[in-house]
């Protein structure tokens, strides 16, 4: 019950069918398109979720690699590259340097975990206060409330050419209603109450999740997510780490400081 810190990184990869049926594009590599850090205060009763704009420009620490050696430190790079070039490890180091803040787990969730995810859930239920009309993700949607299956609900996740001024930051809103729909949705299921149900979609999910070495099995997500019984949507805030506009491109954010260093001391 004491407080734990994650990594939650959304994965573009389209490898794999299902992947590259939900993505469409190019299949060749793969970038973290959502970060978000989650901290579970003590006696699982709050969290706060701060996303981290995949085009914020940070200095990559040295990462291992898989292969052996490291990549050197590079000052400037986009976040999203972390995942890029490192992997779960580099991506794990990004964020702690960039926050000072320890990660205790990490979780990876493609496309199809996703959208298997929502459709394990029956559907997620949220409003929008704009129509979206967005062809890169084919999504098109009125303003009002919808429920959505997976597929749906995934198209929303990646939308950003649809709404506000096309950048990441307006997609970042949408993935921030997603992540309290679906919490409503937790508990209007019971799913943390009913240890089976909890288990069969921890099952169903294992094939779009990677986790670091302490989540990698059922019973140790099944275990982290029934401690999560009391953890209502109200009770989770939603913020995106403040940033401005990169003074070397206007097309690339930076942390606004010292706002963004203060929201991550409270996380300590």
């Amino acid at each position: 019950t004491g407080a734990v810190t994650l990594l939650v990184l959304g994965s573009d990869s389209r490898s794999g069918k299902a992947n590259k049926a939900l993505g469409g594009g190019d299949s060749g590599g793969a970038r973290s398109d959502t970060a978000m850090v989650v901290h579970i205060d003590a006696g699982r009763t709050s969290a706060t979720v701060v996303s981290i704009p995949r085009d914020t420009l940070v200095t990559r620490p040295s990462c291992p690699l898989p292969s052996g050696g490291s990549t050197p430190v590079a000052h400037g790079v986009m976040f999203n590259t972390a995942y890029e070039v490192g992997g779960p490890v580099c991506a794990v180091k990004t964020v702690e340097s960039l926050t000072g803040v320890r990660m205790d787990h990490y979780v990876e969730v493609d496309f199809s975990g996703f959208a298997r995810l929502v459709d394990a859930l029956g559907g997620v239920t949220v409003t929008t206060d704009q129509d979206i009309d967005d062809d890169h993700s084919h999504l098109h949607l009125a303003a009002g409330t919808h429920h959505l299956d997976g597929t749906t609900a995934l198209a929303l996740a990646r939308t950003r050419h649809g709404i506000g001024d096309g950048s990441d930051l307006g997609r970042i809103g949408l993935q921030q209603t997603l992540v309290k729909a679906l919490l409503d949705q937790i508990a209007h299921a019971g799913l943390l109450t009913d240890p089976a149900r909890l288990y069969r979609v921890a099952d169903a999910l294992t094939a779009g999740l990677t986790t670091d070495t302490g989540l990698d099995s059922l019973g140790e997500l099944t275990r982290l997510g029934r401690s999560l019984e009391g953890l209502g949507s109200d009770a989770v805030t939603t913020v995106t780490m403040p940033v401005v506009t990169a003074p070397s491109d206007p097309n690339r954010v930076v942390a606004k400081e010292p706002q963004a260093r203060r929201l991550w001391q409270s996380l300590r």
